[in-house]
């Protein structure tokens, strides 16, 4: 799993059906200090999260083990938001 944070939404009104009434939204990888790196993708949303927001991305394969995503033509999925992280005994993000 890659930490990521939400960045924007991405709107398909024709997509694979297995995809219809899953959320797309833009994501960016960030290190373990929040700082955003790398390039905007697409991740499926299966958790509910919003704007901004700092999550947990799996990809590959790993990305159709979800219950909602499973047999389905996905590459990312967002699979949860973090809360907090920390790193040598410091806090480098807490959720507000």
């Amino acid at each position: 799993m890659r930490i990521a944070r939400v960045v924007g939404t991405a709107v398909s009104t024709v997509k694979e059906a297995s995809l219809v009434g899953h959320k797309l939204l833009l994501v960016r990888e960030t290190d373990e200090h929040n700082e955003v790196l790398g390039p905007v993708f697409v991740a499926v949303d299966v958790v509910g999260v919003g704007p901004d927001e700092l999550v947990l991305v799996s990809e590959g394969s790993a990305a159709r083990h979800a219950a909602t995503t499973t047999g389905q033509p996905v590459d990312a999925v967002i699979m949860g938001v973090l809360d907090s992280l920390e790193v040598g005994g410091t806090v480098t993000f807490r959720r507000v």
